[in-house]
């Protein structure tokens, strides 16, 4: 591990602190993957971070250009080479991937790879991510060190992304921890700005309705004082709506400029998962990011529908999916509840925010559609056209 400058104590010792310096698992990731390829003098670099789907919750490349990795498509799923690091929790170094018996091919606008270097990253007995490297480049002005020419990766470099690899472990769940204590501040902030809705609205709407109780016995015998009643209704009203906006301007996902929509899907199901009795399940394939407003929009109409299956129609179970189509993306909530007559517009309408999400959708060109019958549940679709 003396040989180059990259490969030095110096080299190492950057690399840790890179990782050591950011909050967010997505940064935490990059950097571990660039800080590898870099170190290793490897051609690419990936990471992976395992979902229970038998997917990635999340991807990370080095090495790629954005053209290729659009390119390339949908993120892998767990088969082949990555599998067998993430089952049997050992590295695997190979002089040609392709050739292994496990190999399984890769999409057309994949890179050629051949030599590789991989391992799983551990957080005690969990497997938390996959780690690998192809194609070890030649170092400038050296040999390569197998007799066909090839510059395949050595145990030297095995033991080195080994270490690279225990420190990324430890920077990857401080940067989770740090992301769920995050949450919960979020959660605490929520409700702090729940109790003063509650409080200044309420009392800006009691204040309305007893001054419309006055304008309205004085609107026969004394007509200029009920106009002045009136104005003053007029303006209970606007600041209600003005503190009305404030808090929903307050009130919106921070955790989708951060985590984008998957993550944050993903992570709001599985906190009602525990919080009702109902199965409530998330799943997701190939979805790339969206415009903001659209991931918005999809965000609140899924809280929307999740919060009907779960509150009103009885469902015991409630599964959520959000799937690439096209450029854009489409969104299913599918309950096995009570169902309702989907005609009935104007009292489901009221009932189930059914016109809410419909606005939603339409304010960023997507599209809504339900699915019910009673006793049949109910599926909502949600599509949009993407950037």
């Amino acid at each position: 591990m003396s040989q180059g400058p990259r490969s030095g104590l110096y080299a190492v010792s950057s690399a840790l602190l890179a990782m050591s310096r950011h909050l967010e698992v997505r940064d935490v990731l990059k950097t571990i993957v660039a800080s590898a390829r870099e170190l290793l003098d490897a051609q690419y670099a990936a990471l992976g971070v395992p979902d229970d789907h038998g997917g990635f919750a999340q991807f990370v490349v080095d090495g790629v250009s954005d053209a290729q990795w659009k390119a390339i498509g949908p993120l892998p799923r767990q088969h082949g080479i990555l599998a067998a690091m993430l089952r049997e929790a050992r590295p695997e170094r190979l002089a040609d991937v392709r050739k292994d018996p496990r190999f399984e091919g890769w999409p057309a606008a994949h890179p050629d790879m051949s030599d590789f270097l991989g391992l799983p990253i551990r957080d005690g007995d969990e497997i938390i991510g996959a780690l690998f490297l192809a194609n070890k480049l030649r170092p400038e002005g050296q040999p390569c060190p197998e007799p066909d020419g090839r510059c395949g990766f050595t145990e030297d470099d095995e033991e080195l992304l080994t270490i690279l690899a225990q420190h990324a472990a430890i920077a990857l769940t401080n940067a989770r921890l740090y992301e769920r204590s995050r949450e919960l501040t979020i959660a605490e902030e929520r409700s702090r700005l729940a109790h003063e809705l509650h409080d200044a609205v309420s009392q800006k709407l009691f204040s309305l309705r007893l001054t419309a109780q006055a304008a309205a016995t004085l609107v026969d015998r004394d007509p200029s004082r009920a106009k002045g009643e009136l104005q003053h209704v007029a303006a209970l009203a606007a600041e209600a709506t003005e503190e009305l906006r404030a808090a929903v301007i307050e009130l919106r996902p921070a955790a989708l400029d951060e985590d984008g929509l998957v993550a944050t899907l993903r992570t709001q199901i599985q906190v009602l998962d525990r919080a009702h009795s109902a199965r409530v399940t998330f799943s997701s394939h190939g979805v790339r990011a969206l415009p903001a407003s659209q991931e918005e929009a999809m965000l609140r109409v899924s809280q929307e529908a999740l919060h009907n299956a779960l509150r009103h129609s009885g469902a015991t179970r409630v599964d959520v999916t959000l799937d690439r189509r096209g450029p854009g993306a489409v969104l299913h909530v599918t309950d096995d509840g009570g169902g309702f007559d989907p005609t009935a517009i104007r009292s489901a309408g009221r009932h189930l925010g059914l016109v809410s999400m419909r606005d939603r959708a339409s304010g960023v060109g997507g599209t809504l559609t339900v699915e019910s019958a009673p006793g049949k549940g109910t599926v909502i679709e949600m599509e949009v056209p993407g950037g």
